[in-house]
């Protein structure tokens, strides 16, 4: 049995949500009133930036506004604390505790709308409903095996506190990972992407840095542009990042890369600063360290005006290093310590792709092969 100050903390969190339910349903039907009295006079055209919180509540279960709504109004405090847990004693990136957070959002969105209270027990049946909304939502595999995780850990920590005592997602049917092989980009798009010509203002030279860099390198995006000035060693041509799980490796850079991020750090980077100090190797005009957003628009632009017509990210340029790398002989083992894979079944899935070489190099190399051919012929 949970004692009185357990029991206590449980009244409050109960109260707490009963109370943003309330303030919820008050903006809900204030809003209502508001939108219902605008339909009628028809006086001015709606603004598009300005959704009401009515439309958010009724959009998509992945909408960002309406989960924006939720995270605000319907995270209950216990959920802060472990996902405060999860960064503390877990070691999760920043950008890993804020997806929980919205998966949590989603959960507590689904909760409030079939009129269960989150803080409390919870049928395997519920979670059952929520997955299929999950599915009907279209969320990818991937976001749907996060959202899953998130839950179970969530739940695991409601009993370790004893608010619950049995856990509903024990025997749940896990979701099937799959297979599905990365996407990459072709040497030929490689060059088009990396040789574009050069304009003469700062942040080209930055951009063109970023993009060798993280092709030279294999980083993920949140890697690059959290880069540290003293974590770059130009002299030999390294840098030490920290990945996922704040676990840190070297990475060596090629040649190319380094020169160009020589050139940018004596030549373009003091431009962009205008004398203020930074501690990270990208910044912008504004003195502060680039976006993953702004890095994406960057690279998308430079890839329509190299002629390519894929929608490319920057784990594609990720994806594409590991694979040349392989194509070009290199050994699985230092593949995955350049890439930070903690297991090295994470860095097998580049093997896939790399079957139709080995089948050209068997069919070139293999001496039965021209009376395997003569014989068909």
């Amino acid at each position: 049995m949970p004692d009185s100050s357990e029991t206590s903390e449980t009244d409050d969190g109960s109260r707490f949500l009963e109370l943003r339910t309330q303030n919820f349903e008050s903006c809900l039907s204030h809003t209502s009133r508001k939108s219902r009295s605008s339909r009628l006079s028809r006086a001015t055209p709606p603004f598009r930036d300005e959704p009401s919180w009515e439309m958010q509540a009724r959009g998509s279960l992945c909408s960002s506004g309406r989960l924006a709504i939720m995270a605000q109004m319907m995270l209950h405090p216990l959920a802060e604390r472990y996902l405060s847990r999860l960064r503390v004693e877990g070691g999760l990136s920043v950008n890993t505790i804020e997806a929980y957070r919205r998966d949590l959002s989603k959960f507590h969105s689904y909760l409030y709308r079939a009129g269960v209270v989150p803080i409390g027990p919870l049928t395997p049946e519920t979670l059952t409903g929520f997955l299929r909304s999950m599915h009907e939502a279209r969320l990818s595999r991937a976001s749907s095996l996060r959202c899953l995780s998130a839950i179970r850990g969530w739940l695991q920590f409601l009993m370790r506190e004893r608010i619950i005592e049995e856990n509903p997602t024990i025997g749940l049917a896990p979701i099937s990972r799959g297979v599905r092989l990365p996407k990459t980009l072709s040497q030929q798009d490689i060059t088009a992407l990396l040789d574009l010509g050069a304009v003469p203002t700062p942040e080209d030279l930055r951009d063109r840095a970023m993009l060798e860099l993280l092709y030279a390198t294999g980083l993920r995006v949140s890697e690059l542009v959290m880069a540290e000035v003293a974590l770059v060693n130009l002299d030999v041509g390294y840098l030490r990042v920290t990945g996922k799980g704040a676990k840190q490796r070297l990475v060596p850079m090629g040649e190319r890369a380094r020169l160009l991020l020589l050139q940018y750090v004596e030549e373009a980077r003091p431009r962009l600063l205008k004398k203020r100090a930074s501690r990270y190797v990208f910044v912008s005009r504004r003195g502060g360290p680039l976006t993953r957003q702004a890095f994406w628009k960057l690279l998308r632009c430079r890839a329509q005006r190299a002629g390519i017509r894929r929608v490319i990210s920057p784990h594609m340029l990720r994806h594409s290093f590991a694979t040349h790398l392989l194509e070009g002989g290199a050994d699985l083992r230092s593949v995955q310590v350049m890439l930070g894979h903690a297991n090295i079944a994470t860095t097998q899935i580049y093997t896939h792709i790399e079957r139709g070489r080995l089948k050209r190099v068997h069919d070139r190399y293999f001496p039965r092969v021209d009376r395997r051919q003569g014989q068909k012929a």
